[in-house]
Order: C-alpha cells, then structure tokens, then sequence
C-alpha cells in the first residue's frame, strides 16, 4: 500500500494534466484547463407507495476555462447523459465570459449559476450529503443555471451576490427569452475570525420572479428568502437553513428548515446527519418529494419530514470521494387522502456513490 504521501502526490500528478496551458506571462490567454465532473448513484428505495431500484449517471459534464487578458475569464461547459435514449448531450451549463477587478468586483454575463438557499449554494462538487436536500428541492431553482447578468465580491468579511436571469422557457442552450425574469440578492458574512473556527458564513437570499405562464426555468414561485448558515471548527460542523417561498398559478406557498451536522472521524472519513421539515400553507399539494422518491412515484403532498445519516470517504478531497447515505422520510397529504396518485409517502432509501470533479 502506498503511503499517503505517495498517494497524495500521485493525485496531484493525475490532477493536474487537466491544466492544459499556464503562462502567467502571456499577454493573451494565460491559462487554459479542462474541467468538469463525473458521479455515478446506485440507489435503492423503498415505500408502500413505490419501489427504484437502480444505478444512474448522477452527473457527467466536461468543458474547459480560460483566464484571457488577465482579468477575464470563460468558462464553458455541457452536461452529458448515456442514459438518455437518442442523444448523451443534455444541455449547456456553465457557459459565460466573467470580468474581474479584484476580489470586490466580479461581472459575469451568459449562463451561470444562480445560488441560493444553504445546499443552493453548494456546487454538487462540494456537497457534503449525496444529493441536495429536499428544502433546496422544492424551492431553489433546481435547472441551477440561467442566461443572466450578475455581480459579485468580497469586501472584507462581507459578501454580496447580485444577478438579474431569464425565466422563460428552458431550452438545452439559452432558453427563448419569452417569459419574465428573476433577480436574486444575496448578503452574507463571514464570522470565522471572531468566532476562531474555520467557517462561520451566514447567508440572506432573496429572490423575486416575475409570474409569468411561459417561465420553465425556474419554479412557481414568486418570492423566496433564505437564511442559511455554515459553520466549521475543523473537527466538526453544522449547516442550516431556514426558507420560504411564495407560490403562484396553484403553486403552495412553502417554508421549512434544514439541520445538518457533520463530524470528522479521521482526515478522509466524515460522518454526515441531516433532518428536513417541509410544509406548505394551504393543504394544497404543494410540496415535492426528493429525487429518487419521486422516481418512485409522482405524487405531491403537504409535508414533508426526512432524517438523513451518511458517510463519506474523501480519497482526495471534494476531487474524488464516495459517498453513501440512508434515509426516511414521511409525507402527509391531506387534500389526496392517500389515495391513488397521492403525495402520501413512507419510506426508506440508501444511496452510495462516487464522486469525482476536476
């Protein structure tokens, strides 16, 4: 077995064949990488109400970026699927040209990533559970990136996010610009210092989207506010999230809270605990089930409870991990009864996978 010195330099030689140019003393284009992601679920759930029982493509992207004249960057990349009969491509994802002056000011403009609510925030590359969860599900604006303008910065411990996007109906590329538009504030800052830990960042999202019959990209959702929290000590952590947002065209309005925390039993293997309420306001139906509990079945419900237990094993940071997690979860449905077609929902599901990212 090779010593974790070795291993750790041979991930730093794989690794680093992604970088495919870098000259900091080119005036033209300075660097050129490949990037992208690869992650792969088998998974198995199980309720009265539905059974999966299968292996997925989670993710499989690939791309490149590029620091052009110093202060600008492009990034592009596509999401690729071989599961999906007749084409693997899927759509167009990151896809923009960004504008730096420094930490405190960054312009982008073309399809990017629109983040809010706590795992909203979290790129897929990062997430300490094996999927998002379920708040993030029913209110984050799950197609993740949108042709938009946005501005953003650090100044010294605060944070801002500003960014005005399409709503209108999707396409795998840009979308047909023929609904509304969302714009998105967030403002946080970061309590790591005074608190001595290595994480204590506080976000507040707020969204608004224009009601519009034509908006695909996003949800049903005219408002949504956030405020979620990411604490680290280094040995052990929590994450939080309380959210609401406001439904339109039949759409409930939905608030609830997420409590995640984590522990590191060594430097490669981390213990992850998570609870989920979700509920919506009128008894309409308003609230959806998680990704593969909802491939077990369609249904929509009322509210929602889930307890999460995970662990992961980092082989190479948030590079190259597998990651494994159980879950239940119930659901009420007053307006369907429990009858056919229902939200109703009692079960269990176990989902392990790999993760890798460049």
């Amino acid at each position: 077995m090779a010593t974790t010195a070795d291993t750790t330099s041979a991930y730093d030689d794989i690794w680093s064949l992604a970088t495919l140019y870098d000259d900091e003393n080119n005036p033209f284009i300075q660097k050129l990488a490949f990037t992208g992601r690869a992650q792969f679920d088998y998974t198995y759930t199980e309720a009265q109400q539905g059974q999966i029982d299968a292996w997925f493509v989670r993710r499989l992207r690939a791309g490149f970026k590029a620091t052009l004249f110093e202060d600008f960057t492009l990034h592009s990349e596509a999401d690729f699927n071989p599961q999906t009969p007749g084409t693997a491509y899927q759509r167009l994802t990151d896809t923009y040209l960004a504008w730096s002056r420094g930490p405190a000011f960054v312009l982008k403009a073309g399809k990017h990533a629109a983040q809010f609510t706590l795992d909203g925030h979290t790129s897929s590359k990062n997430l300490i559970a094996i999927d998002r969860n379920n708040l993030t599900n029913n209110l984050w604006y799950t197609g993740e990136y949108f042709p938009g303008v946005s501005s953003s910065g650090k100044i010294d411990k605060w944070h801002y996010f500003a960014g005005i996007f399409s709503s209108g109906s999707a396409s795998p590329e840009y979308g047909d610009f023929d609904g509304s538009n969302f714009g998105l504030l967030t403002l946080g800052y970061d309590f790591s210092e005074c608190l001595d830990v290595e994480e204590a960042l506080l976000n507040v999202d707020y969204v608004y989207n224009k009601p519009d019959t034509a908006n695909t990209f996003t949800r049903m959702l005219r408002q949504v506010g956030s405020v979620n929290f990411f604490y680290d000590t280094g040995k052990w952590g929590l994450r939080t999230d309380l959210s609401v947002g406001d439904g339109y065209l039949g759409q409930d309005d939905i608030y609830g809270l997420v409590v995640m925390p984590f522990y590191d039993l060594t430097e490669k293997t981390q213990l992850v605990g998570r609870y989920t309420h979700i509920s919506g306001s009128d008894g309409m139906n308003g609230v959806r089930l998680s990704r593969y509990e909802n491939r077990a079945t369609a249904g929509r419900g009322d509210d929602y409870d889930e307890l999460y237990l995970g662990i992961n094993y980092y082989f190479y940071g948030h590079k190259l991990k597998w990651q494994t997690g159980v879950t239940y979860a119930m659901m009420d449905d007053d307006a369907g009864n429990g009858g056919a077609g229902s939200g109703a929902w009692d079960g269990w599901g176990l989902t392990t996978g790999l993760r890798i990212s460049w």
